[in-house]
């Protein structure tokens, strides 16, 4: 027997979203939406800031941050044009963005060469997307929309600069850190894919995201005191209140973590640190880079299911 297959069906932008700014901005702008933009991009969590927000005398669409990092997200039901070229650098500029993402319908080929341009001729803190929104349905279900990347940053490329440049600038210590945040990252992608730090870079700690602005979530190498480290690190516009909030609730976290932690509120500071440490872990031992390894990995997946939900519900 012949089974009946239905057809796929691509949908034009408007049936969904008549206007730009009154429709399909918010649409954009909701977390789920951003989630499903930053799995198509493979970035870490986009973080929503505003919409319609001010730069200026003109409006951009969608500002978010990724690993504490601006991000402009401008978004056409159309095929790109040169005024909105002219935008997204403006923006840019306008808000110190370290990542811009261009929504559209279809891109021209000439823009598309332009975004590839900016790429190939940025440092890796500056990248440029290109991303096309289409809209599909079978038969009479309901509308399903499909993010399509055109452009994306060379990432080997940039990385493999920034890593030339820290292995002639750096110190022995910044490239050791740098070789292993490397490691961890690598680690991270085939045992706990769904925590995504930033890329590695020859400092002292690894940014690392956990779905809202103002915390991270930061695996750290102590070189002085042979100190290896993960914190919930709070920079917040009110951190000492969001501190005291988790402070509040610290017998419950401890109890699901199964380990104490180190409460720093820190009071000569911004910021805060809740912190598990783990001693006696000499950086320059690089025999034992594979425990430590182990170790950061069980002490990330484990804060970040006990402390994502909780910080996603502060006030």
């Amino acid at each position: 027997m012949t089974k009946t297959l239905s057809k796929l069906e691509r949908v034009p932008l408007r049936a969904a979203w008549k206007h730009e700014a009154s429709d399909f901005t918010p649409w954009l702008a909701e977390e789920e939406n951003l989630t499903s933009l930053a799995d198509a991009l493979d970035l870490p969590e986009l973080a929503i800031v505003a919409t319609e927000h001010w730069v200026g005398e003109f409006k951009l669409d969608i500002l978010c941050t990724c690993e504490e990092e601006q991000v402009v997200i401008e978004n056409q039901l159309e095929k790109t044009n040169h005024n909105h070229l002219g935008q997204i650098l403006t923006y840019a500029a306008g808000v110190d963005a370290r990542k811009v993402i261009w929504v559209a319908e279809s891109f021209r080929p000439e823009h598309i060469a332009a975004l590839e341009f900016l790429n190939e001729n940025t440092t890796e803190d500056l990248n440029f997307f290109a991303v096309e929104i289409e809209l599909w349905r079978i038969g009479d279900s309901p509308l399903a929309p499909k993010f399509e990347v055109v452009v994306r940053p060379n990432d080997w490329a940039k990385a493999g600069r920034e890593q030339a440049k820290a292995a002639t600038h750096a110190t022995p210590t910044k490239q050791r850190q740098l070789r292993l945040w490397t490691e961890l990252v690598e680690k991270l992608n085939k045992e706990a894919p769904h925590i995504k730090p930033q890329k590695p870079r020859p400092q002292h700690w690894l940014t690392n995201s956990i779905g809202r602005a103002g915390f991270n979530l930061n695996p750290t190498a102590n070189y002085r005191d042979d100190k290896l480290g993960v914190e919930m690190y709070i920079h917040h516009q009110e951190s000492k209140k969001m501190f005291q909030c988790l402070l509040e609730q610290k017998a419950g976290i401890e109890e699901k973590l199964g380990f104490e932690l180190d409460w720093q509120e820190l009071p000569d500071a911004h910021a805060c640190r809740i912190a598990s440490w783990r001693p006696d872990s000499p950086l320059g031992n690089e025999a034992q880079w594979s425990a430590y390894l182990d170790w950061y990995v069980q002490r990330l997946v484990k804060m970040n299911t006990v402390f994502r939900p909780i910080i996603q519900s502060l006030p």
